[in-house]
């Protein structure tokens, strides 16, 4: 192996040290000069950035993923803005949650502590850099990121940016640590440091997810894939049901909580489907449908592609969708739980009974009742900046946010007592 990743691991662990008891205050200040530094150093980032387009152009990289690749004026300063909300967050680290005394008189308190070292694993996407960066610093853990290969030279350039920025405010460089090889080796190699690394987190597509569970011997959360479902129930708002297909499907298309496959009750196919093909076709959305589907289109000259068992099984990440007619709600549920990913799955519904069946029942992190999936984020749940969507039930579940970064340990204070 080529120590690659040992080394970065290393160096994250000594950082991690002084992160970990720095004060909030400083913590803060750091997250101000990284926020800063984006800024002075826009230029640099967005001509690493177009290295990055550039390649992936030509390579032929799908339309979703360029966007998630692509980075701007606005976009820098969103990221740069992102780091300077985590400022004004409480601490997440140091808060009493437990505090009682025993039988015996000694005091126990049980208190919020940094994981440690973080790493991070992650496809096409610069932002994930400063996000996991902006997290870990505010939770106080040191973070080792390994980009993939198509945005390395942003990732790269990023880390570089805000290495300068801790520094400066007086913490460790390697409190984040950007992995600068693309060799698929150095990640394995990666899976394997448990002495040094306390939890990882991977943030991609199905297969890097796979991977990373199947050969980290660190613990894994999983986040990420998001093969996520609208069901429209036979007691549907269609007036509303189309807006919010509409908007899950096509708001942002290459980010996991966009909605990647429609279910509709057979007893309203007929009515439901014309109105929903048309405003699916005119916003250029590819669409793979059952024989239903494929008979209403064909009537309305809508060109529909048969659909597979893989499509029922697909997170396109572009503008593509699945639809398929159910006979009710029980195989809606039975539909998503097979197919789905456990990310964010929505009945849009005026039957309370049904609505709430199907919140009871679908399998997810985030069920919703009259709303896109859109919303499946740590912003928009009030919970602050994400390091990721956690599609697992251990540790953390949903928004991936900061008291999620956090542990615990106790705290005993004693007088002299032994025990009997």
């Amino acid at each position: 192996m080529s120590g690659i990743a040992r080394r970065a691991a290393e160096a994250a662990k000594r950082a991690s040290e002084v992160l970990g008891v720095a004060s909030e205050e400083v913590r803060n200040e750091a997250l101000f000069a990284m926020a800063a530094a984006l800024r002075a150093e826009r230029a640099f980032i967005l001509e690493a950035n177009e290295r990055d387009m550039n390649a992936a152009r030509e390579a032929g990289t799908k339309e979703g993923l360029l966007d998630r690749l692509m980075l701007d004026d606005a976009r820098v300063e969103a990221m740069a803005a992102s780091l300077e909300s985590l400022a004004a967050l409480p601490d997440p680290t140091g808060a009493v949650l437990e505090e009682r005394t025993l039988y015996n008189d000694l005091k126990l308190t049980r208190v919020s502590v940094p994981l440690g070292v973080v790493a991070m694993v992650y496809e096409a996407r610069p932002n994930v850099t400063v996000d996991a960066a902006g997290i870990c610093v505010k939770s106080g853990n040191a973070c080792v990121l390994r980009s993939g290969s198509l945005a390395i030279h942003s990732a790269v350039a990023l880390g570089e940016v805000l290495q300068g920025a801790l520094a400066q405010a007086g913490l460790p460089k390697d409190c984040v640590v950007v992995i600068d090889s693309t060799d698929r080796s150095v990640t394995d190699e990666l899976f394997l440091l448990r002495d040094l690394v306390d939890v990882l987190i991977p943030r991609g597509g199905a297969g890097l997810i796979r991977h990373c569970v199947e050969h980290s011997l660190i613990p894994v959360i999983e986040t990420g894939t998001g093969n996520c479902h609208i069901y429209i129930h036979e007691s549907a708002d269609l007036a509303e049901a189309y807006p919010i297909v509409l908007n899950a499907k096509t708001q942002r298309v290459g980010v996991c909580n966009a909605c990647e496959s429609v279910l509709v009750d057979r007893s309203i196919a007929r009515t439901c489907l014309p109105e929903l093909l048309r405003q699916l076709a005119a916003a250029k959305v590819r669409i793979h449908g059952d024989e239903v589907v494929g008979e209403v289109a064909a009537e309305l000259d809508i060109p529909v592609e048969a659909a597979t068992e893989e499509d029922w099984g697909t997170e396109y990440l572009d503008y593509e969708i699945s639809i398929k007619c159910v006979e009710g709600l029980e195989e809606a549920i039975a539909h998503i739980n097979r197919f789905g990913t456990k990310h964010s799955e929505a009945i849009l519904a005026e039957d309370e009974t049904a609505a709430h069946a199907f919140a009871r029942r679908v399998d997810a992190a985030a069920v919703y009742i009259n709303a896109s999936t859109r919303f499946t984020d740590g912003g928009e749940f009030g919970l602050g900046a994400e390091i990721g969507i956690s599609t697992q039930k251990l540790h953390v579940r949903g928004p991936f946010a900061l008291e999620a970064l956090t542990t615990y340990k106790y705290i005993i204070e004693g007088e002299g007592q032994v025990r009997a």
